[in-house]
């Protein structure tokens, strides 16, 4: 069965997007649904997954939106690329680890492709860059799996609002900043999506 691609053009409400996964991830258990890949944005909001600490919040202020993802606190906002997924293990390999190396994967040769150079840190998953001597979070990732079903997806910063960041601990790094990739080139990116999706089928398959 192929993967259904899915884009929306306006910013998706963030429990909404969550509902519609969970839904298709029923579906597929019951053999009545198609995996997916959906591109989207979200409008500002903060989410904190399973092992998020309260201290990782340091503007009480915000609102934080809990989720049944794995990781910790995350900004998403305008500006970002946001790519959800619901992925059927059971006809792939059985390796969680192996799925984040395919998402990895894609990312980095996805941005590749605009001439910059990213790379994976198996101690603080996500996708990093190297700007002014420095490392930098380009891409969050986060997962969970129901039945062998990988759903939730992953974010690239294409030109956010940095400084909504200084509002958490994103992931729980405190030694590193975020980025977008229009600091690290000035370059169009949108048809980034496109190469995405394109990426991501081929390493789905291969």
């Amino acid at each position: 069965m192929t993967i259904q691609i899915k884009r929306s053009i306006k910013p998706v409400k963030y429990h909404k997007a969550i509902d519609f996964l969970e839904h298709r991830v029923n579906k597929i258990i019951e053999k009545k649904g198609r995996e997916l890949i959906w591109i989207l944005e979200h409008e500002d909001t903060y989410t904190a997954g399973l092992s998020h600490k309260k201290n990782e919040i340091l503007d009480n202020k915000i609102k934080i939106i809990k989720t049944n993802r794995g990781g910790k606190i995350t900004y998403h906002g305008p500006g970002q690329l946001i790519c959800y997924f619901v992925i059927n293990l059971n006809n792939r390999k059985r390796d969680i680890r192996n799925f984040i190396k395919i998402i990895e994967k894609t990312i980095i040769k996805s941005l590749k492709e605009y001439g910059i150079e990213s790379y994976s840190d198996r101690k603080n998953i996500g996708i990093w860059v190297n700007h002014n001597k420095k490392t930098k979070k380009i891409a969050a990732i986060g997962l969970r799996i129901k039945k062998w079903i990988a759903y939730h997806g992953f974010a690239i910063n294409i030109d956010v609002d940095l400084k909504k960041y200084n509002k958490i601990i994103p992931c729980g790094i405190s030694n590193r900043k975020v980025f977008s990739l229009k600091k690290v080139s000035n370059k169009n990116y949108k048809n980034l999506y496109k190469i995405i999706i394109k990426n991501f089928i081929k390493n789905l398959e291969s």
